[in-house]
């Protein structure tokens, strides 16, 4: 059973084309959190901020022993609140302020899940980004329409076990698309 409406591209990769050339979008993958006719949230998988999870951790005074955890980039999942952290992650756990985007995925804001990760008792698979990318009703639809993105189911491999600098052409290439060959302008007849 599906957690998402239908019509809903909720747990899809948005993949910039290359038309797309502002940052942070610019190559981009986005996760689509939500979707629905109020608009749409995402978080970039793929955009490297300038901290590490151990930054984030100290300065949230939780000591993290681990050090590969502690060494963990920090994305930058978005244009919006960058001073606010998403973990992005499959088990749905129970956490204090988490959603659950559909059966595979979850993002939790909340502090107890940045304990638990420091602590060694946190998902298996998790990322975190600092901010978010947003649209308003009907402008993902518009920018969809305008060939500003390419969409594709969401896939672990790609988020967990891809190099950040190869997760644009992974992505893509789930749709089995090369975005190095695709022309930077769009046309309709």
């Amino acid at each position: 059973m599906s957690i998402t409406a239908p019509n809903t591209l909720a747990g899809h990769f948005l993949i910039a084309m290359p038309n797309l050339a502002e940052p942070p979008f610019s190559r981009g993958v986005a996760l689509l959190c939500q979707h629905d006719e109020n608009g749409a949230v995402g978080l970039l998988v793929n955009q490297l901020s300038d901290y590490r999870l151990g930054d984030v951790l100290a300065q949230m005074q939780l000591e993290c022993m681990d050090g590969d955890l502690a060494d963990a980039p920090v994305l930058i999942g978005g244009p919006v609140q960058q001073e606010r952290g998403f973990v992005l992650h499959r088990e749905p756990g129970h956490w204090e302020s988490s959603y659950r985007i559909n059966a595979d995925w979850s993002v939790t804001t909340s502090r107890d899940i940045l304990v638990a990760m420091a602590a060694g008792d946190g998902p298996r698979q998790a990322i975190m980004a600092l901010g978010y990318a947003g649209w308003d009703a009907g402008q993902l639809e518009q920018e969809l329409m305008g060939n500003a993105w390419l969409t594709a189911e969401a896939s672990s491999r790609v988020v967990f076990d891809t190099p950040l600098e190869e997760r644009w052409s992974a992505a893509a290439g789930l749709v089995g698309i090369d975005p190095r060959q695709l022309s930077g302008y769009a046309g309709h007849a």
